[in-house]
């Protein structure tokens, strides 16, 4: 889109791309018109978004549901694996996240007082999570249905200003394409990426389960507390959001962890607001801190884990030098939990997970940038890229290549005489 100037039809290598809407493709090129170059304008606009979200979700949260369940919900998505690492890739994942929540945290005036000004604001961000992955949005927020009752005819504001946002652009890219895009993005990536296992990520039913533990780590045991009865529709909504998706994402045949990136700002409001009103949270914030201390482990086998898979690595610490201070950290939770301090607890665990975090970037990117990113090989051959072809390489090597390349490498069978490229 950047190169060509049209921003209407994706391409790839020239030719018509519609395996997903443009709003991740429009902030990829909005980055290299800014000349951000290849590795941060992909990554760039999608940390920026994610940092812009998050300021609109305390603010939202804090208006329904008080200063204190804010900050615990911003805490805890702001350093939950799932949003910290789709945070840092170009992939639809966040952009749907970010945008599908932000309008449902916008229903919630309405939801609450029947206030519809806050529709029309939501009907607008529910329109670029339609730009983001299509019909997932619109069937994500069905449960909005179920809580608007007979009250259901005011939602057409809603689905007015969706459909102003979203439209112009699926009715441009049809009149340039005709079907195509009807085939490819909603027949083959709607529909048939439901129900077909062609597309190859076919997963079994119970595959969200353990996905949803590592998403929300290391809050993962506020998933116990979440269930709870409550008189209060806006809360309702947001555990039915929640267990209508799980449900909905389980039943589809193909399956992927960022699938289920959109749930977890919600979960992170429904356990912000029960850690603000339990009335005892050690055993919660406890076990959450327990669980920082398999940070070291983590970050000594995920990059060869990512290269050869799980099943075939040892299990590895980097050394008590990155130990220690998490177990200083976790200290500290318990020393405020033990005096009752919840707040002060919770800002302990968020400070040593974010001091882990930007810790074990320093010590994992160079490791992870050399078994599973394509950034040194091509170092490598940048300066000499047309002596080179591509033998055996795996997909997503091949496809970094070739996007650093800025086109398709030469193939070795077609050029069986250049250097090979087998990794």
């Amino acid at each position: 889109m950047a190169e060509s100037g049209d921003w209407v039809t994706p391409r790839l290598w020239g030719e018509p791309w519609f395996e997903k809407p443009p709003l991740l493709y429009w902030l990829v090129a909005l980055g290299f018109v800014a000349g951000l170059g290849d590795d941060l304008a992909p990554r760039l606009p999608i940390a920026l978004l994610s940092a812009g979200f998050l300021l609109l979700f305390f603010h939202q949260v804090r208006r329904e549901f008080g200063e204190r369940a804010a900050l615990y919900a911003s805490g805890i998505l702001a350093t939950s694996a799932g949003w910290l690492a789709y945070s840092h890739v170009a992939v639809t994942d966040l952009p749907l996240a970010a945008t599908f929540t932000a309008a449902l945290l916008l229903c919630l005036p309405w939801v609450r007082s029947g206030g519809r000004r806050g529709l029309l604001i939501a009907g607008v961000f529910l329109g670029f999570a339609v730009l983001a992955k299509g019909l997932v949005p619109l069937a994500l927020m069905a449960p909005l249905l179920w809580i608007a009752g007979r009250r259901w005819p005011e939602l057409f504001l809603l689905a007015g200003a969706a459909i102003a946002i979203a439209s112009p652009w699926y009715l441009a890219c049809y009149w340039q394409n005709g079907n195509a895009i009807v085939n490819e993005l909603f027949w083959k990536h709607h529909v048939s990426r439901f129900f077909s296992p062609e597309l190859q990520h076919v997963q079994p039913w119970w595959y969200y389960a353990p996905v949803l533990l590592g998403l929300l780590f290391p809050w993962t045991p506020t998933l116990v507390v979440i269930p709870h009865r409550t008189s209060d529709n806006r809360r309702k909504l947001l555990f039915a959001v929640v267990l209508f998706g799980f449900v909905l994402f389980s039943a589809g045949a193909n399956k992927l962890p960022g699938y289920l990136l959109p749930l977890i700002p919600t979960i992170a409001i429904l356990a912000g607001i029960r850690l603000a009103e339990m009335k005892d949270v050690r055993a919660v914030v406890g076990w959450s801190a327990i669980l920082l201390l398999a940070l070291p482990l983590i970050a000594g086998t995920l990059p060869r884990a990512l290269a050869v898979g799980l099943s075939k690595v040892e299990l590895t610490a980097i050394g008590w030098g990155s130990v220690l201070p998490v177990v200083a950290g976790v200290a500290v939770v318990f020393w405020f939990l033990a005096r009752e301090k919840r707040s002060f607890a919770i800002a302990a665990a968020v400070i040593t997970a974010t001091m882990a975090v930007a810790y074990l970037k320093w010590r994992m990117f160079p490791e992870l940038d050399r078994v599973v990113s394509a950034r040194a090989l091509w170092l490598q051959i940048r300066d000499s890229r047309d002596e080179y072809c591509i033998g055996v390489l795996d997909r997503d090597i091949r496809y970094g290549l070739n996007y650093y390349a800025h086109k398709p490498l030469k193939e070795c069978a077609e050029w069986p005489l250049l250097k090979r490229l087998d990794r």
